[in-house]
């Protein structure tokens, strides 16, 4: 069987995208591979990423603050740590060390216009052969799942917040 690296979107309206990108960090971990991965728009320390600090062969960092980016007008600091973030992945891809490299919530950061799409769009098509990229996110552009060897939508039927439940540890962060 040929080998060839992937880009995988994952987005949707659902809950389930982000885990489900993690479980992927996983599964390469568990067969030697290297995995680096962007949060982006996140800065609290989500139960994944504190995982990933302790595993080997995962390499986690965060893009974002612990607090909503306005989309109508986002902060220049959001702008400023979601660009580094990206620049991060960008090396991580080209590095040679990375099988996988993963940007959580990409999607997101473009729709806010904090990414631009050109820019997501040139990793995708200049990855090295052997990279498995992984992007994550609701408002995944057109562009974005053309350019996508797999793409999963992952869709709401019910959740816990509609009947008044509030976020749990484990389960949302």
């Amino acid at each position: 069987m040929k080998s060839k690296g992937l880009t995988l979107l994952i987005t949707g309206e659902g809950k389930g995208k982000t885990t489900a990108a993690m479980g992927q960090a996983l599964r390469a971990v568990g067969h030697g591979q290297n995995v680096y991965v962007v949060f982006f728009m996140k800065g609290r320390d989500y139960g994944e990423y504190k995982a990933f600090q302790q595993l080997r062969g995962i390499k986690a960092v965060k893009a974002g603050r612990d607090s909503f980016v306005n989309k109508e007008n986002p902060d220049p600091v959001d702008v400023k740590m979601a660009g580094e973030g990206f620049n991060k992945a960008k090396e991580a891809d080209m590095s040679g060390h990375y099988q996988m490299v993963i940007l959580d919530e990409i999607n997101v950061a473009v729709d806010f216009g904090l990414i631009n799409l050109q820019d997501v769009l040139e990793l995708i098509y200049k990855k090295p052969p052997e990279v498995h990229l992984i992007l994550t996110g609701r408002y995944a552009p057109q562009e974005l799942i053309n350019a996508a060897d797999t793409v999963s939508e992952i869709r709401e039927v019910k959740h816990h917040y509609s009947s008044g439940v509030e976020a749990q540890l484990g389960i949302e962060y």
